[in-house]
């Protein structure tokens, strides 16, 4: 490791989702590979990494909290900002005070060479690119930090939907090949990983891969049916999960063979966005409501225990009281087990800023309360339904003031005291 420029200690804040958890876990191993010692982003660190997310206004205003934060404790201290924000607005971000390098989509994972030669400046670098000339896939897992692992498998979406920043965030749908992930999960399992969640943009379109002579140029090769087949072969690995796969591609042969599977968990999370026709057209969404209520009963018809989590977002542009009550109507009478409502935020460059009428913000607010209670509702439901069975649960290794978390097969969590004996052991609980 040079020692010019190059600062020892580095801690990183991950926004968003389980993909970016991935990503900041395969940086923080490349930076460790190169000299630096990990830091908890609460303590005192030459460098400080912030992956960001842009799928909501929040995540970038929590952005700009942590650098301010940073500022405030550490105002030497080097600040790179990378992910999906970084690479939407990155001179947006390079004017917020006290951030030297932003990264955009292309750079995230060649952070060892701009860290060689950054020092403590004026103005903030950045290193970023159009997102069309991103082809390649970055491999990236998560380990040590949690008992179950993220494993990214696919990146980027070819869907255009209304509200969407995504696709120009990440670029095209690409994916690992079948033989680097299957590989991936026998290294995990030699590493203790009892549990893999596979993660990407857009799972179910898994099996996009460069083409040998022209890099550029994307071919499906394979698909996510044939990754689950290959994975739930391997010896070693006892859970996997599935984080979240659209409607339209999931098809009844996963259901069927997760459904038969002593590997794949009986857990589907699965986005609908909204519970009404009219506003999937808007959103540009790929099915109706009607083939959605058909994945959730063949699911239900096929493993009753499983569990089913529903991403939806409310104040969405034409979304009056009628399409609202819709959605809501929707969402009670399906046997699904709790909700992500997510508020709807105008975000630049995206065709939803086109649609009228806007809906006010304190409706969009009032009617994510509602969802949230709906979802409190739904989860406790599904939750008694087990009461009294005994299902095999994997304890996870945080001591929370003396507490351990777990999770049944069907993502129930379950809270007892900590017994280091349980942890990453697979456990029959009595619920």
């Amino acid at each position: 490791m040079k020692e010019t420029g190059i600062k020892k200690s580095v801690a990183f804040h991950t926004l968003g989702c389980k993909l970016n958890f991935s990503e900041t876990s395969a940086i923080s191993r490349q930076l460790e590979q190169e000299g630096f010692e990990k830091k908890a982003f609460d303590d005192f660190a030459d460098v400080y990494v912030i992956n960001t997310c842009s799928v909501t206004d929040n995540a970038d205003k929590e952005c700009r909290q942590l650098v301010r934060r940073i500022q405030r404790k550490s105002p030497e201290s080097l600040v790179v900002i990378t992910g999906c924000y970084a690479q939407l607005k990155p001179k947006e971000i390079a004017e917020i005070p006290g951030v030297d390098l932003v990264l955009g989509a292309a750079e995230k994972f060649n952070i060892a060479q701009h860290l060689a030669t950054l020092s403590k400046g004026n103005s903030a670098k950045i290193s970023s690119c159009d997102i069309d000339e991103v082809h390649t896939f970055n491999s990236s897992f998560s380990i040590n930090d949690r008992t179950r692992t993220f494993l990214k498998v696919q990146d980027g979406c070819d869907y255009n939907c209304s509200f969407c920043t995504i696709p120009m965030a990440r670029g095209k749908s690409r994916s690992n090949s079948i033989a680097n992930v299957i590989k991936q999960a026998k290294e995990l399992a030699a590493n203790g990983v009892k549990e893999i969640v596979l993660t990407g943009v857009n799972l179910g379109d898994f099996g996009l891969t460069a083409d040998a002579e022209n890099a550029a140029k994307l071919i499906r090769s394979e698909s996510f049916f044939e990754l689950v087949q290959a994975l739930d072969a391997i010896d070693g690995i006892e859970r996997y999960r599935i984080s979240s796969i659209e409607p339209n591609l999931l098809t009844n042969e996963i259901i069927a063979f997760v459904a038969n599977s002593k590997k794949f968990m009986p857990h589907f999370h699965i986005p609908l966005q909204s519970g009404s026709n009219k506003i999937l057209g808007l959103m540009r969404r790929r099915y109706k409501k009607e083939l959605y209520a058909e994945r959730v009963a063949l699911i239900k018809t096929l493993m009753p225990h499983c569990a089913i989590g529903v991403d939806v977002i409310v104040g969405f542009p034409g979304e009056d009281e009628e399409a609202f009550k819709e959605t809501f109507d929707f969402l009670h009478q399906l046997p699904v087990s709790y909700l992500h409502v997510f508020t709807y935020s105008e975000r630049d460059n995206t065709h939803a800023l086109t649609i009228k009428p806007v809906v006010p913000v304190n409706t969009r607010y009032q009617r994510n309360k509602t969802l949230r209670n709906l979802s409190y509702m739904k989860q406790q439901y599904f939750t008694q339904q087990h009461s009294g069975q005994t299902r095999k649960v994997l304890f996870e290794g945080q001591d929370k003031q003396g507490m351990m978390e777990g999770y049944t097969d069907n993502y129930i969590k379950v809270t007892t005291h900590y017994q280091p004996q349980l942890v990453n052991q697979l456990s029959d609980w009595r619920l």
